[in-house]
């Protein structure tokens, strides 16, 4: 029997009257997977409960945020707290150094930090400040790696782009999107190659260390190695996008659990406890160009509102508690060792990718290296997979181009249902 979404698919025609198709993200239309999309009412935990009243086991959460679930009693506290006081001031409060310290403290390449409001405002920032300290234009970036919606980044970018079949993104400027150079994810014989020929016009490399919006990509054994090597070599700047990774795969992110150390790290999510958030940071000689001190200009009125700082604080303080991480990793172990059993069981090609909390199950018999590879994936079989899991009551990405993300709060129980919703689905998707 079919469960019952009549609410969500009222208020979803209610919005398609005033949102652009419905919708303020293009991923939450389920254009890629069909059907109207849930509308939330609320959530507690691992759980979601949408208008209908149905409740689902969650693995979006808020698309990686919610390392410790929806409505954690502690971070809920701490916001309801600072609301009381004020919600925002336009003026510095003592709560942007707390978390700055936190930061600084955990990641490794961080000295000095600066709080925006979103990953994508990170991330143009980020680009603005190499090209300012280098004086140069062209941006390297590695195809299926979704930086947000920078005009310099919407070039063969992965994640929401590709569920939707956008193959570039009009509006952009084309010589601005001609100084953005692609090349294929994990390949360092064609960086190399690259920077041989335009090195001395490259500002910066961009890359999520661990791709994250093609669903997880694992960086190969030392391709991120060699590109530290080759942009340090090139005078070129090496940018970490962990504003997935960060305190998502360690406590100092990405760069802390493959010892290598960009030039600039942009971050998010997070490190604001659920609500909107970003930063970027760097040594204290990279951010000395950064104004007030420097020339090259960022401003925002509510960048280090004091909402997101102090559910960010609280984040980052139950983050630091001791077997955080491990219990992370052997619920996420213990989740995908389940879903391997059920793929080989039934007879059916998949590709499993884990780093950490973070996880993909790809439907191809490929090899998952780098977004050539990710999208060999059987799109229609996914599509019947995600609405048979819904069915059951587990909610995933409504993309297969997206990661699933564990919490510290999804249980045993949890675990096993999803577990079983998954052969459900997948027996029903084989047909």
């Amino acid at each position: 029997m079919s469960m019952n979404r009549n609410i969500s698919s009222q208020l979803f025609s209610k919005a398609k009257k005033v949102m652009p198709g419905g919708v303020n993200s293009p991923v939450r239309a389920f254009n890629a997977v069909g059907g109207d999309p849930l509308f939330i009412k609320s959530a507690r935990g691992s759980r979601i409960t949408d208008a209908d009243g149905n409740e689902f086991v969650d693995y979006v959460g808020s698309w990686g945020p919610l390392i410790f679930g929806h409505a954690h009693p502690q971070i809920v506290s701490a916001i309801t707290r600072q609301a009381q006081l004020g919600t925002s001031y336009g003026a510095s409060t003592e709560l942007e150094i707390q978390l700055a310290e936190k930061v600084v403290n955990a990641v490794p390449s961080i000295e000095v930090v600066r709080m925006v409001n979103s990953g994508t405002e990170a991330v143009m920032s980020a680009l603005r400040l190499a090209r300012g300290i280098t004086g140069r234009d062209k941006i390297v970036k590695f195809e299926g790696c979704y930086h947000g919606h920078g005009d310099s980044l919407l070039v063969k970018a992965g994640s929401g782009l590709v569920s939707l079949g956008i193959p570039e993104c009009p509006g952009i400027v084309s010589s601005l999107a001609e100084k953005t150079l692609n090349l294929p994810y994990n390949n360092i014989e064609q960086v190399r190659e690259l920077f041989d020929k335009e090195g001395k016009e490259i500002a910066a490399l961009i890359v999520e260390p661990i791709g994250g919006n093609m669903g997880v990509v694992p960086p190969k054994p030392g391709f991120l190695e060699a590109l530290r090597e080759v942009t340090q070599k090139a005078g070129a700047l090496l940018i970490f996008d962990e504003v997935i990774t960060g305190f998502r795969v360690s406590l100092g992110g990405a760069q802390k659990l493959y010892g290598v150390n960009p030039d600039i790290t942009c971050m998010g999510k997070i490190i604001g406890g659920g609500l909107p958030v970003g930063a970027y940071g760097g040594s204290r000689d990279v951010m000395a160009h950064i104004s007030p001190l420097g020339s090259v200009y960022q401003a925002g009125t509510l960048s280090g509102n004091p909402l997101a700082m102090a559910a960010g604080n609280e984040m980052l303080d139950l983050l630091s508690q001791d077997g955080t991480y491990q219990a992370l990793e052997q619920k996420s172990q213990k989740l995908c060792e389940g879903l391997i059993q059920n793929v080989a069981a039934l007879g059916i090609q998949a590709q499993f990718t884990r780093v950490g909390s973070m996880f993909s199950m790809f439907f191809t018999d490929q090899d998952i290296v780098d977004f050539e590879t990710v999208k060999s994936c059987d799109t229609d079989f996914f599509k019947r997979y995600f609405n048979g899991l819904l069915e059951e009551g587990v909610y995933i990405a409504p993309s297969q181009f997206e990661a699933g993300f564990m919490s510290a709060v999804h249980t045993d129980e949890d675990i096993s249902l999803t577990i079983e919703a998954s052969r459900k689905a997948l027996t029903a998707a084989r047909g």
